[in-house]
Order: C-alpha cells, then structure tokens, then sequence
C-alpha cells in the first residue's frame, strides 16, 4: 500500500464520529467495501480489476474524492471478464448510499452546490440538491463509445444509481464539448466541487422551511 493509500486508511478511521460511512455490498455480480469520510482532504486508496476499462473509472474516483476534499476508500471486484457495467453501476449505488448515510439528517448544511469546471475546450455546469428526492438532468455529448476498454455509456449509468441511491437532485450540463475523456474528467470535477459547497456546514438548522428533508 502506498503512501497516499496509508494515509486515506488513516483519515478515514480517524472518521468514526464524524461524517462517515462504510458500506459493504455484495452480490452475485460484484463484491465492493467502501468508506468514505465528508471531512477530509482528499485522501484516497482505490482498488479495481485490472481489466474492462475499470482502470478509467478508478481514475475518476479518484478525481472526485481529491477534488471534493473528500477521504475515499474502495476496494472492489466484479464480474468484469464480462464488462464494467455491473461494477460501475454497484460503485454508483454503495458511494450514493455512503453519501446518503454520512450526511445524515443534513442539519446546518448549505445544501445547495454548484460549479463550473473547465478542461482545456471542455466546459461543465454541475448544480446539486441534498433534498432528499433523486433526480438526475444529464445533458452531454459524449462523442467516443469507447475510451481504451471503458464502455462511456457506463457514466450515465453511475450517474443515476449515484442520484438514487444519494437521494440528490443533480443536474450535469455540458457548456462547451470536445474530446470525450475531458467531457466526463470536468463533470465529475465539477460535480465534487458542487458537493463540497453543498456538503459544507453553515450552522445547526435543517436548511428548508418543511422543517423535514
């Protein structure tokens, strides 16, 4: 394990009491341990197969939890002799599920987020809720249906469990395109970023006038 994988142990342990989560999901298809801290610094220790294009989605964990300031860690195996698509899509659901366990009852939080994130020609919206109704607006062109093994549909598909399972309104919007790599690299930047405003804590009371999230 390397430095950087030693330290998000050490962040996210440290984390018990804090804003934190671990979930465990297995099933016939994939096996995924995932813990996760809102508190943190970006450390993070992500480990995938080697195999169907699962590299290139560990690379945007990666950028999310290092852009988000958020400790990540994952380890995960699936049935990718197959394709990537059952893993992306249970990695979408147990950090979704993760995000919705560690924010708890959302008291003192903003809430709301939103960035803009630039990548050379590239440039991506990305606003969220923590409102406690999944939604998703994906407005993309992705213009390879592949980058090396990865399946790039697959984005969409995290993008949805994630929502649902986080039980966020998220809405991803495409200002200006390009090369496919950089169209999903800024959004999931952008996204972190959006959740890092929103996650922050503005004070103790539960941010909406129902008195219930």
């Amino acid at each position: 394990m390397n430095e950087q994988a030693n330290e998000a142990t050490a962040r996210i342990g440290e984390r018990a009491g804090e804003r934190a989560a671990r979930i465990v999901r297995n099933t016939s298809e994939t096996q995924i341990e995932l813990s996760l801290g809102l508190d943190g610094t970006g450390a993070f220790d992500i480990q995938l197969p080697q195999e169907a294009g699962a590299p290139f989605w560990g690379h945007m964990l990666e950028q999310w939890a290092k852009h988000g300031r958020f400790d990540l860690q994952i380890k995960a195996t699936g049935d990718t002799q197959i394709d990537a698509h059952h893993l992306v899509e249970d990695l979408g659901i147990a950090l979704g599920q993760a995000l919705h366990e560690a924010v708890g009852d959302k008291r003192g939080i903003a809430r709301y987020g939103f960035f803009i994130a630039p990548m050379d020609e590239v440039l991506m919206l990305c606003a969220v809720d923590f409102c406690n109704r999944p939604f998703l607006q994906l407005d993309w062109q992705l213009q390879q249906q592949k980058l090396g093994e990865f399946d790039t549909a697959l984005a969409a598909e995290f993008l949805l469990a994630l929502c649902n399972n986080a039980k966020i309104n998220l809405h991803v919007r495409q200002l200006e395109g390009g090369n496919t790599h950089h169209v999903i690299e800024a959004a999931i930047k952008a996204m972190s970023r959006a959740m890092r405003q929103a996650l922050t804590v503005e004070g103790d009371d539960l941010p909406t006038t129902k008195g219930v999230l």
